[in-house]
């Protein structure tokens, strides 16, 4: 496994515990499809079905992104494409008054800290 891919299975453990923590339900993680990929699955605590985007970088990065900016509007359109796809073949999972939802956690880890940032309803 590369060191970008233990970073982001990283991030990705991490985020799962920051949301479980905040009343989330995890329903499924690394979804994959041939039309893209959604990194965590999950039930707000309102009910609401979300798709997360995760980011890591580390803080020695030195150039000067952030996580958030890896979320590029083609990035951006693929996931709403691919969480519109999963959605309609689980519609057991979406609640009518709730619907779903793309959010995106940026975490920075620099040695032993880790900044989370959470970003709630992105696609809109």
């Amino acid at each position: 496994m590369t060191y970008k891919s233990q970073l982001g299975k990283l991030g990705e453990n991490l985020a799962c515990e920051y949301l479980v923590k905040k009343g989330y339900k995890i329903i499924d993680c690394n979804f994959r499809q041939k039309w893209g990929e959604l990194d965590i699955i999950s039930k707000a605590p309102d009910r609401t079905l979300v798709f997360v985007e995760v980011k890591t970088m580390t803080g020695s990065g030195g150039n000067g992104l952030q996580p958030e900016d890896q979320l590029t509007k083609a990035k951006l359109q693929k996931l709403k494409r691919t969480a519109s796809l999963y959605a309609g073949h689980n519609s057991k999972l979406i609640k009518d008054d709730k619907g779903w939802q793309i959010d995106l956690i940026a975490l920075t880890i620099d040695g032993e800290n880790c900044d989370i940032r959470h970003y709630e309803n992105v696609n809109q």
